[in-house]
């Protein structure tokens, strides 16, 4: 592997592994400071609430179990074969790592609890939480990367 993948994978590793730090310390501080249904209020629409869901992002596909599991198993799996063939492109080390940090943020709590734990409440936004953002971020990143650079 030459320089620039090895780097490439190592910054994506280390973005990975920060998203998933973030994530769970921040569930963690609202899991101690708030009950379920309990609100604080931060800055204009923006709320902390803390709730649980049994779904993917924004609470989507709720109930979904096992097969939610796989199905984020089969994401990682496309995430990490496009970035497997070419992790210098243009944003990709970012996007992968913002990718697979979020979904396994999630996945951690879904293993552990069997439910998201949501904390972020925007107006009528369904809650979400830090994994969700960078699992946003990671899939706009990734299709400008494509957009930018074509689809090859």
């Amino acid at each position: 592997m030459n320089g620039a993948r090895a780097r490439a994978w190592r910054l994506a590793g280390a973005l990975c592994g920060l998203v998933v730090v973030f994530d769970q310390a921040a569930k963690a501080l609202v899991e101690s400071q708030l009950l379920p249904g309990e609100e604080a209020h931060v800055l204009g629409p923006v709320d902390i609430v803390l709730s649980h869901n049994s779904g993917v992002a924004f609470g989507l596909a709720s109930g979904g179990g096992g097969g939610l599991v796989v199905l984020v198993a089969l994401a990682l799996g496309v995430v990490a074969y496009l970035f497997s063939r070419d992790p210098t492109r243009w944003g990709m080390w970012v996007a992968a790592g913002l990718l697979a940090g979020g979904a396994l943020g999630n996945l951690a709590d879904r293993i552990r609890a069997d439910a998201v734990t949501d904390y972020i409440e925007i107006g009528a936004w369904p809650a979400f939480n830090l994994a969700d953002v960078a699992v946003t971020a990671g899939v706009l990143l990734l299709a400008l990367s494509y957009l930018r650079q074509g689809g090859s």
